[in-house]
C-alpha cells in the first residue's frame, strides 16, 4: 500500500545524519534502537528527542547486536524501525542481519563508514564497508545497499530504504560515510514524500502461510499478535508456514527465493545518476562523498579537452552490471574512485569483462578525495589511450 505523509519541514540548514533522522521520520519509522557511535550518533541524538513527539520510541540498548535484535522484533510487531551505527558497530550487528535476511524482516540499518579494521579512524571518513554490506552476514541472501552523496539525498534515499524495505521484505543497509553524516548543507525538504507499507496477509489467520512462495517472491506478511496472526520466526531454513525443515526440496526453494526476490525486482531497485556520458570515451565511477570530488574533475578534464563523463550508483546492492557492462562497451577506459583500495573497483572488473580499461585511484589514509587525484587519472587514460575524433 501507498501512502502520502507530512514530514512537517521546509528549508533547513542540517547535517547528512540529521537529514537521515528526517527521512526516517517521514517514511514512517516509529521505532529506534541503537548504541552510540561516531560518526552515527547525531542519527540517534535526533531520533531520541523526536520520536517520543510523533508516538514513536527510541531506545538506547547495551550494545549493537542487542539493537538489532531489538528493531527485527519491533517490526515483526508491525513497526517501521531501524538502527544506526558505524565501523565495528555493523560487524556486530552482522548476525541479526542474517536473522532478519532468512527470517524476511523489513528494517533498516544506517552505517555511517568510517576508517577501520577494528576501531580505526573513529572520526575519518572511508568507504570500507561496501563488501562487509553485501557479505558481511554468512550464506546466500540477496541484501539492498543504497549510498548518498548529499544532505538531500541523506533524507531521500533514507525514504527511499523504508520503501524498499517494506515492498521486498528485506533489511536494507544505507551507507553514508563521515563526510556525508557530518557535512551541513541547505536542504529543501518536500511537504510530502511516498511511503510504501508492507504487503498484509491476504487469508484468515487459520489458512496464513507467513513464507507463502508468491509470484512476485514477496510473502504478504501479517503484524505479529493482531487480528490472531500468530506464525513462527526462525532464523533455521523453514517451510512455508515458519518451522523448521530438513527437507531439501523446500531448502532449496526458500534459499533461491531469498535471492531471487531481489533479482526479479533488479530493475526497480537500480538506481544510478548519469552525468555527461554520452560522448565520454573515460567515465569516471564514483559513489558517495568521493562522487562530488570525481564530478568536479570531470567538468576540469571537459575544459582541457578530455571527454569524460561519471557514472554515479545510488544502488551499490544489487550492482548494476548490466548498466556498467553497458558503459564498458561504450568507453575506453573507466576510473573508479573510492575511499578504499578497490572493493566496487573489483565488482566494475568483473562486469566490463575486458571490454576497456579499468584504472582505480583509491584513498584510505582517513582523508578526503581531491578532484585532483582523479583527474591526473584522467588525464594518464587519455594520454595512454587514442580517443574518438
Amino acid at each position: 500500500m501507498t501512502r502520502s505523509v507530512e514530514p512537517g519541514s521546509t528549508v533547513r540548514v542540517m547535517s547528512g545524519n540529521e537529514a537521515c533522522a528526517e527521512g526516517a521520520l517521514a517514511a514512517g519509522c516509529r521505532f529506534y534502537a541503537g548504541y552510540p557511535i561516531t560518526p552515527s550518533s547525531e542519527i540517534a541524538e535526533v531520533l531520541s528527542e523526536r520520536l517520543p513527539r510523533v508516538g514513536g520510541a527510541f531506545i538506547q540498548m547495551e550494545d549493537e547486536i542487542a539493537a538489532m535484535g531489538a528493531i527485527v522484533g519491533a517490526s515483526l510487531a508491525g513497526v517501521k524501525s531501524m538502527t544506526a551505527t558505524s565501523g565495528p558497530g555493523f560487524s556486530l550487528k552482522q548476525e541479526n542481519i542474517g536473522f532478519a535476511c532468512m527470517a524476511e524482516v523489513p528494517c533498516v540499518v544506517a552505517n555511517v563508514q568510517r576508517g577501520g579494521p577494528s576501531t580505526g579512524l573513529p572520526t575519518m571518513p572511508m568507504q570500507g564497508d561496501v563488501m562487509q554490506a553485501r557479505w558481511g552476514t554468512h550464506g546466500d541472501h540477496g541484501i539492498i545497499a543504497l549510498s548518498p552523496n548529499s544532505v538531500a539525498e541523506s533524507f531521500d534515499l533514507t525514504v527511499r530504504a523504508f520503501n524498499l524495505s517494506e515492498r521486498y521484505r528485506t533489511p536494507v543497509i544505507l551507507l553514508l560515510d563521515e563526510i556525508t553524516g557530518h557535512v551541513f548543507e541547505k536542504v529543501r525538504l518536500p511537504e510530502k514524500v511516498e511511503t510504501v507499507d508492507r504487503k498484509g496477509p491476504d487469508e484468515p489467520p487459520e489458512r496464513y502461510l507467513p513464507y507463502r512462495h508468491t509470484e512476485d517472491g514477496v510473502p504478504p506478511m501479517a503484524t505479529y499478535g493482531r487480528g490472531g496472526y500468530r506464525f513462527h520466526v526462525t532464523g533455521l531454513n523453514h517451510d512455508e508456514t515458519g518451522f523448521p525443515t530438513n527437507k531439501a526440496e523446500e531448502i532449496d526453494r526458500l534459499n533461491r527465493r531469498l535471492v531471487w526476490k531481489i533479482e526479479k525486482h533488479r530493475d526497480a531497485i537500480i538506481d544510478n545518476v548519469a552525468d555527461r556520458l554520452e560522448d565520454a570515451e573515460i567515465a569516471v565511477f564514483a559513489y558517495g562523498s568521493v562522487s562530488r570530488p570525481a564530478r568536479l574533475a570531470v567538468t576540469e578534464a571537459r575544459a582541457r579537452g578530455i571527454p569524460a563523463g561519471l557514472f554515479r550508483p545510488r544502488t551499490l546492492w544489487p550492482f548494476p552490471d548490466r548498466e556498467v557492462r553497458d558503459l564498458g562497451s561504450r568507453v575506453k577506459t573507466i576510473v573508479v574512485a573510492e575511499l578504499n583500495l578497490g572493493q566496487m573497483a573489483h565488482e566494475v572488473e568483473w562486469a566490463v569483462g575486458g571490454a576497456c580499461q579499468v584504472l582505480k585511484v583509491g584513498r584510505v589514509d582517513g582523508q578526503a578525495m581531491r578532484p585532483a587525484q582523479i583527474l591526473n587519472l584522467i588525464e594518464e587514460a587519455a594520454r595512454g589511450r587514442t580517443l574518438k575524433t
